[in-house]
C-alpha cells in the first residue's frame, strides 16, 4: 500500500515536470473573488439616489460616483477589477447606472463597464431609462405609451413572482397624491422582437388590451440588465414595494445588510384618562396652556368594552399593541368610586393579551418645574436665575412606584423599558433646551436601558445616562380626541388659516406640508382626509425598513375608537401587497431599540471601511472588527459553522451574528447558483415582425438624446 501511494505521487510529479509547469499551478484555485459592494453611478437624479438610500438603510456597502462632479473618479478596468493573492477580484457585485448608458458616444468608461460585466457576470441596473432597442424594448411610439401613470395599478408577472419580486402578492399601485401634480412618468413598451427580455412588472397600455413593461431583465452580449422605465424617488410607495426586489436581483440574493417591514404601536396613558379638546375654546381644559377661566376638564377614558374590542382586534389582525400604563389612573379612579374600577379589572384580567411599558405612575412633567402663569409656559427659576428641576428622588419614585404597581397587578413587564409622560425630562424646545440633569441619575437608579423619545423632536438615537432612546413616531390622531368630530375640529384649528378660523400655524410655518386649503367637514373629514393621509404616512414607515414604533393614546381606543381605521388601513393595505412569507414584524420596545442600535454601529463601521466581505464560489467571507454584530441577507439553506444562518423572511434568510475578529465563513446552498430565468411565456416571440428601431423624429429620451428623424 505504501509503495502504491508513493508511485502515484511520483507519477503526478513527473507529469507536472513533463508539462514544464510550477508544482503549485496544478492546485491553484482561480475561482474569482467577488466583493460584496455595489457601484452606484449617479447623475444626481432621484432614481439612483433612491437605490443608494435603500442600500444605506439596509447596511449594504456601496461606492457612489457622481457624474455631475468635476474631478470625480474615472471608471476604468483598474478601478473595477484587480488581482488579490493571485486570484482575480471583481470589486463590485453589481452596477447601478442612471440609465442604460449615461456616457457620451464612444465612452471608454461605458466600454470598461460592459467588459467588466461580461467578464465577471456582474449585473447592471438601469435605474430609469427610456424604452429603446438598446435596452431591449421598442420605442413607445410603436404601440406603447409615454406619460403619467399616477394612480395606475401595475402587476408583478409570473416571472417576477418566481424571481426577485416573489415577496409581493402581485399588485404594485402607483401613488396619485395630487391630481394637479405629475408624480410618476413612465414608458410602457413591449420587448424588441427576438430580444432575450423577461418582463417582471407590467401595466396596461392606455387604450389597449395589451401590457407594457415597467421593470424587466434584458440579457444581451453576455450581460444582464434590470431595465426600469418609470421615474421614482425613495419615498414613493411604488419604489418602496419594488426596492427589495431590485436589490435581490442585482446581488443574486447574496449581500451584506438586511431589510424587513416593521410596525409597532404604543398606546399611552392606559389606566389613566386624557383631557378632551374644547371646540369652543380651541384648547384642551386641563392642559397647562388652556387658561380660560370657564375651561372645565372633560376626561376620556377607556371602558371594559374597549378592552375586549382591542383584544378581538388584535386576534383578528395577529398583531399586539404595547400599552404604556400609569398606575395612578386606576388608583385615583378607585378612590373616587368606592374602590371600583371596572376598566382596570378588565385590563388586568386580560393583561396577557398585551405588552406593557412603564409610563410613570402619575404622568407628571419630569423636566424643569413649569411656570404656567404665562402662555406658553416657561421653566421656573431659582433666586440665582438657575433652572428649577424636578428632583432625582421624585423622578425615581415615579418610575419605581409604577413598576411596583404593575408587578402587583401581574402585568408582564420588561423593567428596562420606560416612556416618560410627554417624553418629559428630555430637552423640549424652545422652553427647555437641555435634559433635566436629574433624569439620567433616576434612570440609573432604576436600571432603565431603553427610553422612549419623540421622533418628531429627536429622530436619532442617543444616550441619556445609562439609557438609549427609542424614537417613536407620533401619529396625527390626537390624544385629546375620542370622537371623530373632535379630531377634525382640532385638525382644522391647527392646519387652516386665520381667515378660515384656524390658528394660523401654517401661515407662520409655510414649510408645513399638511396645511389645508379649506376646513374639513367635521362629519366626513376624518374618514375622507385624515385616515387616508395618516395611513399613507405610517405605511410609508413600514415599507422603509424602519423599526421605530408609532404612538397613540388610550383615548383613541375609546368612544368612537378613532385609531382603528388608521391601523386597519396600514395592516389591511399591507396584507393586500405582500405574500405570506413577508409578514409585518411586530417588535416590542426593547427589541426595537436593540435593532436600531446594532444598525447604527454596523452602518458606522461600513462607512469607515472596517468591513471586508467577498464571495468565492459557494463561500461568503466577512471580516469585521471583534465584537461587531454582522448582518447579511443570503439564500435559504446558508450555513455558518455548520448551523443554519439567519431567520426566514421574504424568501431569503437574514439576521445578525457576532464577529470574534476572525473572518466569518458562510456556506451558500447549491441552489444559490445563478441560472437564467424561464421567460418562455413573457419574452417577445422571435417570429414577431421586427419593429422600426430608428429614434422617432423629435423624440428626446431621459438621457437627452434627440434626433430629427
Amino acid at each position: 500500500m505504501k509503495r502504491t501511494t508513493r508511485t502515484t505521487v511520483l507519477t503526478v510529479g513527473a507529469l507536472i515536470a513533463a508539462l514544464g509547469l510550477p508544482a503549485g499551478v496544478a492546485h491553484a484555485d482561480t475561482t474569482p473573488r467577488i466583493d460584496l459592494r455595489v457601484l452606484v453611478v449617479s447623475d444626481g437624479g432621484p432614481s439612483t439616489d433612491a437605490i443608494a438610500a435603500e442600500l444605506a438603510a439596509a447596511g449594504t456597502p456601496y461606492t457612489r460616483i457622481d457624474l455631475t462632479q468635476s474631478g470625480r473618479t474615472v471608471i476604468d478596468a483598474d478601478f473595477l477589477a484587480d488581482t488579490v493573492d493571485g486570484r482575480p477580484r471583481a470589486k463590485f457585485q453589481a452596477v447601478v447606472l442612471p440609465n442604460d448608458n449615461p456616457f457620451p458616444a464612444g465612452s471608454s468608461e461605458m466600454a470598461a463597464l460592459a467588459a467588466y460585466e461580461q467578464t465577471h457576470d456582474v449585473p447592471q441596473v438601469d435605474a430609469y431609462t427610456y424604452a429603446r432597442p438598446e435596452a431591449g424594448l421598442q420605442y413607445p411610439v410603436h404601440g406603447g405609451y409615454s406619460g403619467s401613470i399616477d394612480g395606475k395599478r401595475a402587476e408583478v408577472t409570473a416571472a417576477g413572482k418566481a424571481g426577485p419580486f416573489g415577496y409581493l402578492d402581485g399588485a404594485v399601485p402607483f401613488e396619485d397624491n395630487d391630481p394637479a401634480i405629475g408624480e410618476s412618468y413612465a414608458y410602457l413598451s413591449k420587448p424588441v422582437a427576438g430580444a432575450d427580455f423577461t418582463p417582471y412588472v407590467q401595466a396596461a397600455i392606455p387604450g389597449q388590451s395589451t401590457k407594457g413593461t415597467l421593470v424587466g431583465e434584458y440579457r444581451h452580449d453576455g450581460r444582464r440588465q434590470l431595465v426600469v422605465t418609470f421615474v421614482y424617488n425613495q419615498y414613493q410607495q411604488q419604489f418602496r414595494l419594488l426596492a427589495r426586489g431590485i436589490v435581490e436581483w442585482m446581488t443574486g440574493g447574496v449581500h451584506l445588510g438586511a431589510s424587513r417591514n416593521y410596525f409597532a404601536v404604543h398606546v399611552d396613558d392606559v389606566f389613566a384618562a386624557d383631557d378632551r379638546w374644547n371646540s369652543r375654546l380651541n384648547c384642551t381644559p386641563g392642559d397647562v396652556d388652556c387658561t380660560d377661566p370657564t375651561a372645565t376638564p372633560d376626561p376620556i377614558r377607556m371602558t371594559p368594552a374597549d378592552v375586549d374590542h382591542a383584544v378581538d382586534w388584535q386576534n383578528n389582525k395577529k398583531f399586539t399593541l404595547d400599552f404604556a400604563y400609569n398606575g395612578a389612573g386606576s388608583a385615583d379612579h378607585r378612590e373616587d368610586n368606592n374602590g371600583a374600577d371596572p376598566l382596570a379589572d378588565r385590563l388586568i384580567a386580560r393583561r396577557g393579551e398585551f405588552r406593557w411599558i412603564n409610563h410613570t405612575y402619575s404622568h407628571p412633567f419630569l423636566g424643569c418645574v413649569q411656570d404656567t402663569t404665562v402662555v406658553p409656559w416657561k421653566c421656573a427659576t431659582n433666586d440665582d436665575g438657575s433652572t428649577r428641576w424636578m428632583s432625582r428622588n421624585d423622578i425615581s419614585d415615579e418610575i419605581a412606584i409604577n413598576r411596583v404597581w404593575g408587578q402587583s397587578a401581574g402585568l408582564p413587564l420588561v423593567n428596562s423599558e420606560l416612556v416618560t409622560g410627554e417624553h418629559s425630562g428630555m430637552k423640549v424646545l424652545p422652553q427647555q433646551p437641555e435634559d433635566n440633569p436629574n433624569l439620567a441619575l433616576a434612570l440609573d437608579d432604576n436600571d432603565i436601558a431603553w427610553l422612549g423619545s419623540d421622533n418628531s423632536r429627536e429622530p436619532a438615537q442617543r444616550r441619556v445616562g445609562p439609557s438609549t432612546t427609542v424614537p417613536r413616531y407620533p401619529m396625527n390622531v390626537f390624544y385629546n380626541a375620542g370622537r371623530a368630530a373632535e379630531q377634525v375640529d382640532e385638525y382644522n384649528w391647527i392646519y387652516t388659516s386665520r381667515a378660515q378660523g384656524g390658528s394660523g400655524i401654517c401661515e407662520d410655518n409655510p414649510a408645513t406640508t399638511t396645511c389645508l386649503p379649506a376646513p374639513l367637514n367635521t362629519a366626513t373629514g376624518y374618514a375622507d382626509h385624515i385616515v387616508p393621509l395618516e395611513t399613507q404616512i405610517a405605511l410609508g414607515h413600514v415599507l422603509a425598513n424602519d423599526p421605530k414604533p408609532h404612538f397613540i393614546h388610550q383615548s383613541n381606543l375609546a368612544e368612537d375608537r378613532i385609531a382603528y381605521p388608521v391601523l386597519d388601513g396600514v395592516l389591511n393595505g399591507y396584507e393586500t401587497l405582500f405574500s405570506e412569507d413577508t409578514p409585518v414584524v411586530n417588535l416590542r420596545m426593547r427589541d426595537i431599540g436593540a435593532e436600531l442600535e446594532r444598525r447604527a454601529t454596523w452602518q458606522a463601521a461600513v462607512r469607515a471601511g472596517e468591513i471586508t466581505a467577498y464571495r468565492i464560489g459557494d463561500t461568503v467571507t466577512v471580516d469585521a472588527p471583534d465584537g461587531l454584530a454582522v448582518t447579511a441577507t443570503l439564500p435559504t439553506g446558508t450555513t455558518l459553522a455548520g448551523a443554519a444562518f439567519g431567520e426566514a423572511y421574504a424568501g431569503s434568510v437574514s439576521g445578525w451574528t457576532p464577529s470574534t475578529g476572525a473572518p466569518l465563513a458562510l456556506t451558500l446552498p447549491a441552489s444559490a447558483v445563478v441560472s437564467a430565468p424561464d421567460a418562455t411565456a413573457e419574452t417577445a416571440p422571435a417570429t414577431e415582425p421586427a419593429p422600426d428601431t430608428r429614434v422617432p423624429a423629435g423624440v428626446t429620451d431621459p438621457v437627452g438624446r434627440t434626433t430629427d428623424g
